[in-house]
């Protein structure tokens, strides 16, 4: 009986935060760990929802940017069990493109489509996404954002070596996938196959 009271009493408040998300709302950080608030642009309006409210809203519209540009990292669960990340959907989209061409074949000098050399895959993989980014391995390094390697998201450039003679795409769970050398196609590596020599984010 409670359950169903309970439902009953948040339907409102789930279709006001479906119909703001819908309009481009922002959701801002959760108030309690029950609860985030949904903010309606160019308006006063600001309205605390369940985060079941929000796990309604997931099933009709992506959420997901908007809980990353309000600066959550992930969005909190009905039932209390671990949160699921938020995807850096661009970079993921990097990660994706390099991924597709796993088996290309390595020749250098070139970046695709379809063959490559270690900058060139990262080079192809970036603008695949709309971001030109430095051809050379060098460049690339010493360009973009710098990340720690804790802070490693997929679509980063990971560089090798002292002299970042070699980069690679970051794909998640400690892995990377880069064009590795003369003989060896587009192929999945352990992060740490090479000495690290920084990560940047374009």
């Amino acid at each position: 009986m409670g359950k169903h009271r309970m439902k009953k009493d948040h339907s409102r408040r789930n279709a006001v935060a479906v119909a703001a998300v819908g309009m481009g709302a922002v959701i801002a950080l959760p108030a309690t760990a029950q609860a985030v608030t949904v903010e309606v642009p160019n308006t006063d309006i600001s309205v605390d929802v369940p985060n079941e409210a929000v796990d309604l809203a997931k099933q009709h519209v992506d959420v997901e940017p908007f809980l990353a540009a309000a600066g959550q990292a992930s969005a909190p669960s009905v039932d209390g069990s671990d949160a699921v990340s938020a995807p850096n959907s661009v970079g993921q989209k990097i990660a994706d493109a390099a991924l597709s061409k796993q088996g290309a074949p390595y020749a250098w000098g070139a970046a695709g489509p379809s063959a490559f050399d270690c900058s060139g895959l990262t080079s192809w993989a970036h603008q695949q996404v709309g971001k030109s980014i430095p051809r050379t391995s060098g460049e690339q390094a010493a360009s973009g954002t710098p990340v720690s390697l804790d802070s490693l998201q997929p679509g980063d450039v990971v560089s090798y070596y002292s002299g970042a003679s070699h980069v690679a795409i970051y794909i998640g769970d400690g892995k990377v996938v880069q064009a590795l050398n003369e003989g060896s196609p587009v192929q999945v590596n352990d992060l740490n196959y090479m000495p690290v020599n920084n990560a940047v984010r374009f």
